[in-house]
């Protein structure tokens, strides 16, 4: 059992070193999804800002329902200094939504009653 333990508290150390540490060096503009979804626009400078011409999937795009929370974009606040603060935060709130579920759906040992 203690080694089961060991193994969990390193799982959990090896994860809030990745989260917290190593999110540092992660690219702030992956290219994966939005470069496939804006795939037959072109990106036009604008006084307003950037704008998309043409015909893709980003156009339909709208503001996210949680863009103004607190850990919105990988950060808090949207602080980008404080990346690897919302990553152990998320990593610390899986622990524990995760370690509750396990609680609540344990095997319980039955209790045997004695006549």
């Amino acid at each position: 059992m203690k080694r089961l333990w060991l193994f969990f508290a390193g799982f959990a150390l090896v994860a809030l070193v990745i989260a917290g540490a190593l999110s540092y060096f992660a690219d702030s503009n992956p290219d994966g999804l939005d470069s496939a979804t804006i795939e037959g626009c072109e990106v036009v400078e604008t006084d307003a800002g950037e704008e998309l011409r043409g015909d893709c999937i980003a156009r339909n795009a709208g503001e996210h329902g949680m863009a103004d929370s607190p850990l919105a974009d990988y950060a808090v606040g949207g602080d980008s200094g404080f990346t690897g603060l919302a990553g152990v935060l998320g990593v610390l709130a899986t622990f524990v939504v995760a370690g509750g579920l396990f609680w609540l759906l344990r095997p319980r040992s039955r209790s045997r009653s004695r006549s």
